[in-house]
């Protein structure tokens, strides 16, 4: 197959998201960059397909070296396309929670979507999204359910989010309130990606519903990452959100978030 490559026009940098962290908007998906006090980096999340090119170019106009892992909140195509090929050019570790391991080592591909839930472009356009599973065995760590910190991620606490994925995780840095969440929620409408990521304020919603395996979990896990008070919120879909009162509106959201996956 004839190799693909995005436009450059398709990424745009997200200058810094909070200390030592600068982030990359692919098309509707977020990748970051997390740098640690020994000048060593991690990316956090892989893009989309066809996605590599644009990261490496991001990476090497803002890092002075390549990173030292690839952390993985979870497995569906929007986070994870270009990890194979970047985790090979760099020569590095992919890391996932083990939950995930299935769908990241060529076994099983994520259930079908549900095209109802939500409304929106990106519900109707949901059953031509790859699914996986990819295969990235080579490269793969995995994070024992529990483990909740990493030497290629230092300072920064694993929380197991499942809900949107078997095997989602978010990131917490507790020195300065930091929260990647990945897919557990987003900053904008996440079943109309295209029509709001760009032009819509950053306001919180649950995670793409279409692709959401289970809400008992998914609600849960909104909840937990609420008891860890962030001030700084960088979402896998949408703008980051920061300030003193990003607690508080967080904390209500949690409070009142309920969905049945299909409004």
């Amino acid at each position: 197959m004839a190799q693909v490559e995005l436009p450059q026009h398709t990424a745009v940098p997200i200058d810094q998201v909070a200390e030592g962290i600068e982030g990359l908007r692919i098309a509707f998906v977020n990748i970051f960059g997390v740098r640690h006090t020994d000048h060593s980096w991690t990316l956090i999340d892989a893009g989309i397909p066809w996605s590599a090119a644009l990261i490496r170019n991001w990476a090497e106009k803002h890092f002075s070296a390549s990173p030292v892992a690839i952390v993985l909140t979870h497995g569906h195509f929007d986070h994870v396309s270009a990890a194979g090929e970047l985790a090979d050019h760099w020569d590095i570790p992919v890391y996932a929670h083990q939950l995930e391991a299935p769908y990241l080592t060529g076994e099983r591909e994520y259930p079908p979507p549900n095209t109802g839930a939500g409304g929106g472009l990106m519900s109707l356009l949901s059953p031509l999204y790859p699914r996986g599973p990819v295969n990235l065995s080579s490269r793969l760590r995995l994070l024992d359910d529990g483990e909740d910190e990493i030497e290629v991620l230092p300072n920064w606490q694993i929380v197991h989010t499942p809900g949107h994925t078997p095997g989602h995780i978010s990131l917490f840095r507790g020195s300065d309130r930091t929260l990647i969440v990945g897919d557990a929620f987003c900053t904008t409408k996440p079943e109309s990606f295209f029509d709001a990521a760009i032009a819509q304020p950053p306001e919180l919603h649950g995670p793409p519903a279409y692709f959401t395996s289970n809400w008992n979990d998914a609600t849960l896990s909104i909840r937990r990452l609420s008891l860890l008070h962030p001030r700084i919120l960088a979402p896998g879909h949408g703008k980051p959100l920061a300030g003193a009162e990003v607690e508080q509106k967080f904390a209500t959201f949690a409070n009142n978030f309920a969905h049945n996956g299909n409004a």
